[in-house]
């Protein structure tokens, strides 16, 4: 009988290779090949176990390595043979990584899968930043959006629906668009002056703060040099990101001296 291949779709969290879920860790060290994008750091990417194969499918803005529809039919070719195939995906594969639709095509292949939710970049990135996402008094909730904005999607958008000065908006990917989406915001009716954060690789020792608001942020962020990939957040939470950074001069090791011999337990 021959042997039935699994993928496991992984969220690799924003970039610490601490805030991998154990579950996620188990995934990566029982894997034959691993599918990684380019938006898992480097340090995750060293938790890897040397021989297991690694393919790159990572995409930037008009770049893209591998379109979507070959990567779905990437993962089912090297699960068939019966492999162990590890999707390591940045932030969670539910939250705007196409987990979906590779689960989708896993299911119509009869490819058994599994899905390992991850830290999204919003939580991760904004707990390292100082910015809580919700504060009584300042925020009621939370929505995520794609900055990735085609101009279909661009005329789509309910703007008004997204400017309300009590709710924080978080932005993935949206460092290209960033004057375009300021400027609908504040013609959707939300204040010039309300705070607004761009970070750059948050949650890691190479990670970029600026803070400013919601008029300023894409000036202030080209001054910066700001580079993607690029989380920002808009709401009146970001007033507490001073207040509230713990990470900038923590004092505790670099991300880079993680202690690979804590893997133990997930080698269990």
């Amino acid at each position: 009988m021959t042997k039935k291949g699994f993928v496991s779709l992984v969220g690799a969290g924003p970039g610490d290779p601490d805030l991998l879920t154990v579950r996620a860790l188990r995934c990566l060290q029982k894997a034959d090949v691993v599918v990684f994008d380019r938006l898992v750091s480097d340090a995750v990417m060293a938790l890897v176990p040397a021989g297991v194969s690694r393919i790159s499918v990572g995409k930037s803005r008009a770049c893209h390595t591998l379109p979507q529809d070959q990567i779905n039919e990437l993962l089912v070719d090297l699960a068939t043979p019966g492999r162990r195939v590890v999707r390591l995906k940045g932030g969670d594969p539910y939250i705007f990584g196409r987990g979906g639709e590779e689960a989708l095509e896993l299911r119509r292949n009869d490819i058994d899968f599994e899905v390992i939710p991850g830290i999204t970049a919003a939580a991760g990135i904004s707990c390292y930043a100082g910015i809580p996402l919700t504060h009584r008094g300042l925020s009621q909730g939370v929505h995520f959006v794609t900055g990735q904005l085609q101009h279909g999607d661009a005329a789509a958008i309910d703007w008004r629906c997204l400017a309300k000065p009590d709710t924080t908006l978080v932005i993935y990917m949206g460092l290209g668009n960033l004057p375009y989406i300021c400027a609908e915001l504040i013609a959707a009716g939300l204040d010039t002056s309300t705070p607004a954060a761009a970070i750059h690789r948050g949650t890691q020792a190479t990670q970029q703060k600026v803070i400013s608001t919601l008029a300023g942020l894409p000036v202030e962020v080209s001054r910066a040099g700001l580079r993607s990939p690029v989380a920002t957040i808009v709401g009146q939470v970001v007033s507490l990101s001073e207040e509230l950074d713990w990470f900038t001069n923590r004092g505790e090791p670099a991300i880079e001296d993680f202690d690979h011999e804590s893997l133990d337990l997930a080698r269990a």
